[in-house]
């Protein structure tokens, strides 16, 4: 497993001991905010991704992915009827597309709810219109990069535009463009889909259009950290040989950010060495039994 920590856990350490923290805790990889780099991530330069990447290999770290996309700088969405505005957060996502190749990265996720819900006056279906218009031209663009980029599903509690994993999956087979993803989300996931995340995993992994997990709880702590099931998710992407970034994304670091990164890493790495000492116990029986 590619364990990948998303880095505003530990964003109340500079860069260098972010990737210090991570690497201690065994993490490979470290997941960015561009709002963590930068308070107007627009004017982040291929200088300042040469340098992540160049400080995280350091400590034997890859930056594996790019999130929280348009949480700064403000007035950015790409479900806006304003035609300057829409044009202005589709250049700003560009920009991060080129700034994630450089920094190595493999994939780009597009959460950002309240950037791409409709706005006051607008209809659901004419923000996804121009939500998909915008996936359309990013896609492109991050196959001429050489990066992925996710649609991510997200809980209607935070916006009406795609909510499923189906629904991100009909984006990207309309648009045709082979950057075009979608990812899970584990507390999003169980949030908003009919069946169990490890279900939908096992549905939806054969295809290849899912490039991208982050392992969270339903009470917005860490992986362990509550309800959520997150063995039968371990054990799916293992059984499809899922070789992709797994991201740990709580949004509350409990009890503290370092305590959170740490257990959340040991906790995933023990499941994962279980469920591979079970397989390997069974395939010996069986070997046994024949």
């Amino acid at each position: 497993m590619k364990l990948s920590l998303c880095n505003e856990v530990l964003a109340h350490l500079p860069f260098e001991s972010q990737c210090q923290s991570a690497a201690s805790f065994d993490y490979a990889g470290l997941e960015l905010a561009p709002y963590t780099l930068h308070d107007n991530p627009a004017e982040l330069t291929e200088r300042d991704a040469r340098r992540c990447r160049g400080i995280a290999k350091e400590h034997g770290l890859a930056i594996s992915s790019l999130h929280w996309l348009l949480a700064q700088p403000p007035g950015l969405s790409i479900a806006s009827p304003d035609e300057r505005v829409h044009g202005r957060t589709v250049d700003f996502l560009l920009r991060m597309i080129d700034f994630a190749a450089v920094c190595g990265a493999d994939v780009l996720v597009h959460g950002s709810p309240s950037q791409r819900s409709p706005v006051a006056g607008q209809s659901v279906a004419d923000a996804g219109r121009r939500c998909e218009v915008a996936w359309e031209r990013l896609g492109r663009h991050a196959g001429e990069a050489g990066v992925l980029y996710c649609i991510e599903p997200l809980r209607p509690q935070v916006t009406p535009v795609v909510n499923t994993v189906a629904e991100a999956l009909a984006v990207v087979d309309r648009t045709r463009t082979g950057a075009l993803r979608t990812m899970v989300d584990l507390s999003a996931a169980e949030a908003s889909e009919a069946e169990s995340p490890a279900a939908l995993l096992r549905r939806y992994l054969p295809g290849g259009k899912i490039a991208h997990i982050q392992l969270n709880d339903a009470n917005r702590r860490g992986p362990g950290q509550g309800s959520t099931a997150v063995e039968p998710v371990l054990e799916a992407l293992i059984d499809d040989g899922y070789d992709g970034w797994i991201a740990i994304e709580p949004f509350e670091y409990f009890p503290d950010p370092i305590s959170c990164a740490s257990f959340c890493a040991t906790y995933v790495r023990n499941i994962c060495s279980e469920i591979s000492r079970r397989k390997s116990a069974h395939t010996a029986a069986e070997r046994h039994r024949k």
